[in-house]
């Protein structure tokens, strides 16, 4: 099998749409979740909204049964990247392989940890762009991780029936 060849793929079949209850409850969810975040961001003195949120509001409330969607994941892998891109950013300056570090160091405490959480990956890249304090630890990344997984136990023990999140601690 050729370089080529891999490229190709498996030729599997693409996932079955989601059904409409389900993009509804994900809508919602991911509305209510980052309306709140967008709100107090907007309204507080200290910034609480970073990217990888979005994308974690969409794991915990389109798909809130997957590994990475458990609150383990969402809170250790948040704040793991965060601790490790800051401890690379202030020990190593603001450098481009300073940056790769992080992130590859990240990832390799996340997994070796069992919180990963992919949206986090992308928290050493926002660490190293707006340079923060220590204090990013806690707003946003703790304040963050925190609202959307109170938000995803709340709204998703209410509208999921008899199914239940999370899966574990």
């Amino acid at each position: 099998m050729t370089f080529l060849d891999k490229l190709r793929g498996d030729k599997m079949p693409i996932p079955p749409r989601a059904r409409g209850r389900a993009i509804a409850l994900a809508w919602l969810g991911c509305l209510i979740a980052a309306g709140l975040l967008a709100w107090l961001h907007s309204y507080g003195q200290r910034a609480i909204l970073i990217a990888p949120f979005g994308a974690s509001c969409l794991l915990v409330f389109g798909f809130p049964d997957g590994f990475f969607s458990q609150p383990r994941n969402v809170m250790g892998g948040h704040l793991l990247s965060s601790l490790v891109a800051l401890f690379c950013l202030h020990m190593l300056g603001p450098v481009w392989w300073g940056l790769a570090l992080a992130v590859a160091t990240a990832v390799a405490a996340m997994m070796w940890l069992r919180v990963v959480h992919p949206p986090a990956g992308a928290n050493p890249v926002i660490v190293f762009m707006t340079q923060p304090g220590w204090d990013f630890l806690l707003y946003p990344t703790l304040t963050g991780a925190l609202l959307i997984v109170v938000v995803a136990l709340t709204y998703n023990n209410m509208t999921r029936g008899d199914l239940r999140y999370p899966k574990y601690w």
